[in-house]
């Protein structure tokens, strides 16, 4: 414990030397510099204080997520900065070593002087991240997109060629804080011609009260003629605090599964349902959480049983990872899957059709959209909501729309 305090103070300090360095390079001002150093000092003290303040019985906090946003938005472009001018250095030695060893230049000559517009471009840089950060807090999290994706299906029943089903995901209610752009993102939800809505969990961030005012919001999600389904989410299932007692614990949970009933979705759990249109069927399977590193109360087998090999199945799992452990290779056939969890991290680049990076992608194989294996697909909603980090930069809150199609898929 004290080896890791040490060697992340060792880093901020690296981190916080090389950002002066910039600054140094283009200002000159004695009591602007001296500015500079002890705001820095002071926010990370602030930082550092409101960190060793996090009470694991209550868990995230407005407070939290305000400093876990406060430090994306200093250390992220001052990692920039530091990755730049430590570049340069590095460059600087080189040249040094060559000076030394080929023109035996006298010492004081040996190492090339910082260059003015190596920190004016690396400033720049980390404009960039900063302004994004901040257009994240204040606007990206709350910046709802739709997005819409066909699938075809050679062996769809008939009766269902052109079902459309919404999706949201990752809810995270203890993190709003703006009642009019959830009320908006309600009629967003509301406007989308589908047959049947899913939610594929994570409806709160650890307690069930966090719900408790946005009730009524999420009970105006209009009533669909094949129904209103859920599962849970890791969150859902209150791991990530301190409880008092295993009875609390449990009593919370209790309230969190009442949740999803007061806003009108029937919560699934290890089981399965037959949504019937016309003279066709098709299987809609929900399973709690499973996750390769999280809860693993998911039972896939018990969840289909009775379920023919046959029958086309719509499978809601929350985590991403099962999908690839467990479902995309199962004998049952699970035709389509909807999952979230990974919001995307939250961050990332995404050009619609070309392009497409997060950090998520190191950790999950799939992580933001379609996904296919040998005519079995997963679609990973990028959530609805936000935890952590109260902003989203690139990887904007989504609403899924997902219609099925009978045919072969063209690409």
């Amino acid at each position: 414990m004290i080896l890791r305090f040490i060697i992340l103070c060792a880093l901020f300090l690296f981190i916080e030397f090389y950002s002066y360095q910039a600054f140094r390079t283009l200002i000159k001002i004695r009591w602007v510099l001296i500015s500079y150093q002890i705001i820095s000092l002071l926010l990370l003290i602030f930082i550092i204080y409101s960190f060793t303040q996090f009470d694991r019985s209550v868990g995230q906090t407005r407070q939290t997520m305000f400093t876990m946003g406060l430090m994306l938005l200093i250390y992220v472009p001052k990692i920039v900065l530091t990755i730049i001018l430590f570049g340069e250095d590095i460059v600087r030695i080189g040249a040094s070593i060559l000076n030394y060893c080929m023109y035996n230049a006298p010492r004081k000559e040996m190492m090339p002087d910082r260059r003015k517009f190596v920190s004016q471009i690396a400033l720049g840089l980390a404009a960039i991240p900063f302004l994004s950060l901040i257009y994240g807090i204040f606007e990206g999290k709350y910046n709802f997109k739709v997005f819409k994706q066909t699938i075809f299906y050679p062996d769809l029943p008939d009766a269902f060629d052109g079902f459309r089903i919404t999706q949201i995901s990752d809810v995270h209610s203890g993190s709003f804080d703006n009642p009019d752009k959830i009320s908006y993102a309600i009629d967003l939800i509301n406007q989308q011609e589908s047959d049947m809505i899913l939610f594929t969990g994570d409806i709160v961030n650890t307690h069930a009260k966090e719900m408790h005012p946005w009730l009524e919001t999420f009970s105006r999600i209009k009533n669909y003629k094949y129904g209103k389904f859920s599962v849970l989410g890791n969150h859902d299932y209150g791991e990530y605090v301190t409880w008092p007692s295993e009875k609390a614990k449990e009593e919370n949970f209790q309230e969190i599964k009442k949740l999803y009933g007061q806003i009108g979705f029937k919560l699934m759990l290890n089981e399965h349902t037959y949504i019937h249109k016309g003279e066709d069927k098709i299987a809609l399977v929900g399973v709690e959480n499973w996750g390769e590193n999280f809860k693993k109360a998911g039972d896939l087998n018990k969840a289909s049983q009775g379920v023919d090999q046959k029958d086309f199945k719509v499978l809601m799992s929350h985590d991403p990872s099962h999908w690839e452990s467990e479902i995309k290779n199962h004998p049952k056939n699970f035709h389509l899957t909807l999952a979230g969890h990974t919001h995307g991290m939250q961050f990332g680049i995404e050009i619609p059709g070309y392009f497409k990076w997060s950090l998520a992608q190191y950790i999950y194989k799939q992580w933001a959209g379609l996904y296919e294996h040998v005519g079995r697909y997963v679609y990973v909603n990028r959530g609805f909501g936000f935890h952590a980090y109260p902003g989203r930069v690139g990887i904007m809150p989504e609403i899924t729309v997902i219609e099925l199609k009978k045919g072969k898929n063209v690409a």
